[in-house]
């Protein structure tokens, strides 16, 4: 048996959708494969309608260790260069390139701070 949250990733949609479509909090794989295979109606109709622009779910990776963590990106989040666990120390990321400046954000995932790394212009 799986959580409600684990088949919405499943399902790559909202774990909000899944609660509102009766989905229970504990589901068989196989059922879960069965719904995927042959979804009802308004799980076709939430695939048809997606744009593509940003996903429902994305994988987190941690750079340094490679700690992985499922998450619903939300939409002030930048394209990071990568992540890393708060508990690292930024010495223990890879190294900046001369020429470009890095940029950090907390509060990714549940554990995870964001960066993004650019080159500045010119450089």
């Amino acid at each position: 048996m799986i959580t409600r949250r684990e088949a919405a990733q499943f399902l790559d949609i909202p774990p909000e959708m899944a609660k509102r479509h009766g989905i229970p909090s504990r589901i068989s794989r196989e059922e879960l494969a069965a719904m995927d295979a042959n979804p009802p109606a308004w799980l076709a109709q939430s695939r048809a309608n997606r744009t593509g622009k940003r996903p429902v779910w994305t994988s987190l990776q941690c750079i340094v260790c490679g700690h992985t963590e499922p998450a619903r990106p939300k939409k002030w989040w930048p394209e990071f260069t990568y992540v890393y666990c708060q508990h690292h120390h930024p010495g223990e990321l890879p190294e900046l390139p001369v020429g470009w400046v890095r940029s950090e954000y907390d509060g990714i995932g549940t554990r995870f701070i964001g960066i993004v790394d650019v080159a500045l212009p010119g450089a």
